[in-house]
This record gives structure tokens, sequence and C-alpha cells, in this order.
């Protein structure tokens, strides 16, 4: 992502200080510390086990398919979970940890030599990979980090991971390295702060998804795929 330049800046926020009656603040806020932060203690101290064992619980409450492998065994789980879904299209984003995870012969080889075809996201084609997307049964992605307590994984939105891969399939499934484990969202939230903090440049969209889609939204009464994947399936590799 290219940064950007800013005009008007003073002026603009002059403007809106002059509009809430008050002076502009031009200093530095000094970010308060708490006297209490129960977010810190929930989960402290829990192993990387444990942590594992409240995500597989909780997969079962958000309607999510959870399996757990070793590397040299994530192809063959995952032609079975694909399998499971009604089979292909495919839709991955463009990911070296494809790679790295022993997927390759599966999406270049394996799959295409079964009449299934393997789309992955490419920059170039712009919005055709959206449509791409839209008529693919399975879409595959990373989870950056992974929140426990909720079985939730958090997507960065980039040129080469689009996040119409997760939203528009029919189904979806999150590969999960089992280093990315986090208690919970108060994690997630500081190891993205550090990012800032580092100065890198952070994604252009940032996604907390947790499951397939749903609702409650009439009499509290859970829906299950209304807007988005009706499946889903969480992978954990043990990569650590």
């Amino acid at each position: 992502m290219m940064a950007g330049t800013i005009q008007n800046r003073e002026a603009f926020l002059s403007r809106l200080a002059g509009r809430l009656g008050r002076e502009q603040v031009k200093e530095t806020l000094e970010r308060p510390i708490w006297k209490h932060q129960p977010q810190h203690e929930v989960m402290k101290g829990a192993s990387i086990e444990e942590l594992i064992n409240v995500l597989k619980e909780h997969c079962v409450r958000i309607h999510t398919d959870f399996y757990r492998t070793k590397t040299s065994d994530l192809p063959k789980i995952m032609k079975e979970v694909v399998q499971e879904f009604g089979g292909g299209p495919v839709i991955t984003t463009k990911d070296a940890r494809f790679e790295e995870f022993g997927l390759s012969m599966l999406l270049s080889e394996m799959w295409p030599a079964e009449q299934i075809d393997v789309i992955e996201w490419n920059p170039e084609l712009a919005d055709k990979n959206i449509k791409l997307a839209e008529r693919s049964n399975v879409g595959i992605v990373f989870s950056e980090i992974t929140l426990a307590e909720s079985a939730t994984v958090v997507l960065f939105s980039t040129n080469e991971k689009g996040r119409s891969v997760s939203l528009l399939p029919q189904t979806f499934i999150a590969i999960i390295p089992k280093s990315t484990i986090v208690p919970r969202m108060t994690q997630a939230a500081k190891q993205i702060q550090a990012k800032v903090k580092n100065g890198e440049v952070l994604p252009a969209c940032i996604n907390f998804v947790t499951g397939p889609s749903n609702s409650a939204d009439i009499e509290m009464n859970l829906v299950v795929g209304v807007h988005g994947p009706v499946k889903a399936a969480y992978i954990l590799v043990d990569d650590m």
C-alpha cells in the first residue's frame, strides 16, 4: 500500500475544533493506565494446549468443523474437507504459506488432474477476482491471529489476499497455524498496535471472522448461512 499525502490538514482540524467550540489539541495524548484491566486476566497463563481445547469447544457453538493435523498430513485433510464441502471450484489467496505448508502439489497438480478448478487471487485481474470468488464453492485462507475464546480467525486483506476469498464462496476453510493462537481479542489488538508502533503499513482491511455467516436478528433465533459462507472449517496445523 502506498503512503498518501495529506493536504490542508491543519486548516481542516482548526475549522473542526472551532465548530466544536474549543481550541485545537496539538500535543500528543498519553494513553491512560487504568487501575483495573480485567481483559488481561482472561485465560492468563493458559498453555497452548489449553487454548486449543477452548478453541475446539467453541467451534461447536459456532457451527464450524474443527480438524487438527501436522504439516505432512495437511494435504490429505484438506482434500477430505473440500470433498465433504462438495468439491470445487476452489479459490485461494496468493500466499507463500500454501507452499510452505506443503499444499502446492494438491493445488497445482492433484486437484486439476481431478477436474477440480483451482483459482489463485491475482492482483492483476482486479475486480474479476470477485466474480471468480462468487462462482467458487470453497475459499481457503490462512489465519494471521486466532482467538481461542471466540474461535475467531483474523484475516489481513491486501492486494494479494482479497476479502472475497472468505466471504463470497459457498463455504470456506481457514488454515490455523498453531503459532497464531492467542487467548482473545486483547492479544490480537496488542499485536496490531505493535505493528503501528513499529511503523509497519497495516493491511487495507483487518477482518475478524467467526465461523460461517449467521444472524439472530429475528426473535434471537440463530440462523446459519444467511449472507455469506453457509459452512466453515478450521484446520489447525501443528507448526510449533
